[in-house]
């Protein structure tokens, strides 16, 4: 309980001590900043916090991947295909395995309400934007599943980014990455042609002409961004957290692929 007030007690002495009696007002206004935000971080660890955020998040996914498979009239066989191969590599037991379909038909229903479901994941995630942007590219995956992406399929993905916080830009960044990343778990073993080399600048973010140490940055971000431990500490489901050693083979594998081709430059 203390701890909700340091903020207020070190800001305002501080603002006191240096400025005097507005100082105070102006050190108390901080540390209730600082106390908020601190509270805020309290909660977000605790074990009770983080449950619910698991919750939303795979009831969340789910249902906006029915909404996106269902985005162009129809859901594909393809679709369906990736959503149980989504199921399948998460390990669910039986119950588990029929929630998710549940929760997808449901997403995929003519009724769904897509704005009122992204509220309620902001609610409880929306101050923490890597787990906004892993929801995101969950469903990028899903709309590349069938190897093309529908107009309709794409304004629903844009919608959803703009309600998540993203622009149509960084959705469009993200959906580069994901595509060409998606490339080196398609032809694992490239030789790296010219093309190969664009596709693994691709899939880090960055451009050819960024310097070795702008290339190992991108890649050490996009690393740490799917790892194990730190997805699970900002909330993402133990079963889902699965999917993200596949991601990261196909990002060692293009950072692999740059570091070669520069050696040999």
């Amino acid at each position: 309980m203390k701890n909700q007030y340091m903020g207020k007690l070190v800001g305002g002495l501080i603002g006191f001590l240096t400025l005097g009696p507005l100082g105070l007002l102006l050190g108390l206004w901080v540390g209730h900043a600082f106390d908020k935000g601190l509270g805020g971080l309290a909660q977000f660890a605790s074990p009770e916090f983080r449950a619910k955020i698991q919750e939303s998040f795979f009831t969340t996914t789910f249902r906006l991947l029915g909404c996106l498979a269902k985005a162009d009239g129809r859901v594909s066989e393809s679709e369906i295909a990736h959503a149980e191969a989504l199921i399948s590599q998460m390990g669910l037991d039986a119950r588990g395995r029929q929630r998710a379909i549940a929760l997808f038909q449901e997403g995929s229903s003519k009724d769904f309400q897509l704005e009122v479901v992204v509220n309620d994941f902001l609610g409880l995630a929306g101050r923490h934007p890597q787990l906004k942007q892993t929801l995101l590219l969950f469903l990028i995956s899903m709309a590349l599943a069938d190897g093309t992406m529908d107009p309709a399929e794409r304004n629903v993905l844009d919608h959803i980014g703009r309600l998540l916080g993203f622009s149509e830009a960084q959705v469009a960044h993200l959906l580069r990455m994901a595509q060409a990343q998606g490339r080196f778990h398609e032809t694992p073993g490239s030789q790296g042609t010219i093309n190969d080399i664009q596709v693994a600048y691709d899939a880090l973010g960055v451009q050819q002409t960024a310097s070795d140490a702008e290339v190992k940055r991108a890649y050490r971000k996009l690393m740490s961004e799917n790892h194990p431990d730190k997805l699970i500490a900002k909330g993402v489901p133990d079963s889902m957290v699965k999917l993200a050693t596949e991601k990261s083979q196909e990002i060692q594998a293009a950072y692999e692929l740059i570091k070669k081709q520069r050696a040999n430059a």
